[in-house]
């Protein structure tokens, strides 16, 4: 039995957005629905369900299809889908690219996005010289700490970058760079070098340096680590290592659809 929001009072944040997905979900399998068939299928007055579609409308998640009066999914959902394609992509051929190179180099090798001002790892391959090396996989990892943040930090925007710059940054250890200024320097040399690295920011006795990685539409969409031991990676190793990594990165990046011109 149909029960109106009349009488039950307004629907709740959470059973507008569950409602919302039922009308996508609907659409995804009948192709088009009108008004009357999606109240039906919510169980809610045609207001209502009028109101929800017009507000999937606006975001472009549905449409209506000329002047019939039905919807059908709208592009809106194709974007949304391209984004969680080039993720899901960006995992599986990475973690091949990951392994290739972690075989190549020795050391530990790990790619790593940007997600809510943090970096969280998303592939990893350990190489034959990392015996116990840690396992980095989803872990969230500062962006000014690490080589792979810094390498996300540098290339992103300029709104997103000043509100974590201009935030507390913890000091993980006495080497780690906090102040605005000092780390506004280093990113502009790492846009100029192309690489990123960190002597003992994040821990101490661990190295790393990164490379970017770029989607189709030619922006930084991840960024590629190897790590290790200070002892074994040091400075002069480090930069032995820029060359192939961003040799795997770019091919990588074509792999994803950037090809530079």
């Amino acid at each position: 039995m149909r029960n109106s929001d009349e009488a039950k009072g307004a629907a709740s944040p959470v059973q507008s957005v569950d409602r919302a997905i039922n009308v996508l979900e609907l659409l995804a399998r009948s192709g088009e629905a009108g008004i009357t068939e999606i109240a039906d299928e919510l169980g809610v007055h045609k207001s209502t369900a009028s109101r929800l579609v017009a507000a999937l409308e606006a975001r472009n998640l549905v449409e209506q299809l000329g002047e019939r009066g039905k919807y059908a999914i709208g592009f809106g959902i194709v974007r949304l889908a391209g984004a969680a394609t080039g993720r899901m992509d960006l995992a599986r051929l990475g973690t091949q690219t990951c392994q290739s190179l972690a075989d190549s180099l020795g050391e530990t090798v790990n790619i790593a996005v940007a997600d809510g001002g943090i970096a969280i790892n998303i592939s990893q391959a350990v190489g034959t010289a990392s015996v116990a090396a840690q396992n980095w996989t989803g872990r969230r990892t500062p962006l000014h700490a690490t080589s792979s943040g810094k390498v996300l930090l540098a290339f992103m925007n300029g709104g997103e970058r000043r509100k974590v710059l201009h935030r507390r940054l913890e000091e993980f250890t006495p080497r780690t760079l906090t102040t605005p200024d000092e780390l506004t320097a280093e990113l502009e040399r790492i846009v100029d070098d192309g690489y990123a690295a960190c002597f003992e920011e994040f821990e101490l006795g661990l190295h790393a340096v990164a490379v970017p990685i770029y989607g189709n539409g030619g922006e930084v969409i991840a960024a590629m680590s190897a790590s290790g031991p200070s002892y074994r990676l040091s400075r002069q190793r480090i930069r032995q290592l820029v060359r192939p990594m961003t040799a795997a990165a770019a091919e990588l990046s074509g792999q994803l659809g950037h090809f530079p011109g």
